[in-house]
């Protein structure tokens, strides 16, 4: 009797086998799946919103050199007799849903780097074209705070090296009135709630500035967003267009504007 009961314990222990096999092999596959979904977001995130957020770029880049007209640029080996004092530089025009300059970072990179600035820091702005402009903030030119935003990696990792200027490096904006060139004297690292680095003189309410500055914000550290790196650069020089722009940067203004 023992023997005759046992046979259909047997089976049903083989089917409930057989069930745990197939939930174990359906969640193995399904972990599987997961597994190369993510993998080709991660790719789609470090890697193809690198690419497409360059061509958006390049095209606006592009758009924006035929708006500027012709851009001297000196022969190579020729310099200026002598230092030429343009005046005070212009305030510059900066309209809603414009790109209205080229910024460039020679200490950037291997051999320098280039990226358009637009208006607003929405996403649609900064993960496509590159550096976006607070528009609540001063313009170059202008007493105050011209105040930037770009990513640090994805979507073109406009600011990748901003943890890297140092003493003496330049960071260049070129704008239809001409070439900003502006200074970098300190760097920071604030909580994201810390907006008071936007104020016209950064930190200070209330506060009347007396200089034109520069100031980047990103995330930090890389791949994280759970502080900000600010960096600071004071307007130390101007030029007009026609005046091409400084030595430091006319490869880039080649490339940028061919």
């Amino acid at each position: 009797m023992n023997r005759v009961a046992s046979a259909p314990g047997r089976r049903m222990a083989r089917e409930k086998q057989t069930v745990g096999s197939r939930i174990t092999g359906f969640l193995g596959e399904l972990l599987i799946t997961l597994g190369i979904v993510l993998m080709l977001y991660v790719v789609w995130e470090l890697w193809w919103t690198n690419i497409d957020s360059a061509n958006a770029q390049k095209e606006v880049t592009q758009n924006l050199v035929q708006d500027l007209g012709d851009v001297v640029i000196p022969e190579e080996g020729v310099e200026e007799e002598e230092e030429i004092d343009y005046g005070p530089a212009p305030v510059a025009e900066a309209d809603p849903g414009d790109t209205f300059g080229i910024m460039y970072f020679p200490t950037f990179g291997k051999e320098g780097t280039h990226h358009p600035v637009s208006y607003g820091v929405q996403s649609s702005v900064i993960d496509n074209l590159g550096i976006g402009y607070y528009p609540n903030t001063q313009l170059p030119g202008e007493k105050g705070n011209f105040a930037v935003a770009a990513h640090r990696q994805t979507h073109g990792q406009v600011f990748w090296d901003i943890d890297k200027l140092d003493n003496g490096d330049h960071v260049y904006l070129q704008t239809k009135e001409g070439y900003y060139t502006y200074t970098w004297f300190d760097t920071e690292i604030v909580a994201p709630s810390n907006g008071d680095v936007l104020l016209p003189t950064p930190h200070q309410w209330g506060v009347e500035p007396t200089e034109s500055i520069l100031t980047m914000t990103s995330c930090h550290p890389p791949f994280s967003t759970r502080e900000r790196i600010i960096a600071y650069s004071e307007l130390t020089d101007w030029r007009p267009l026609d005046a091409g722009p400084p030595k430091e940067i006319r490869e880039l203004v080649a490339d940028a504007t061919s």
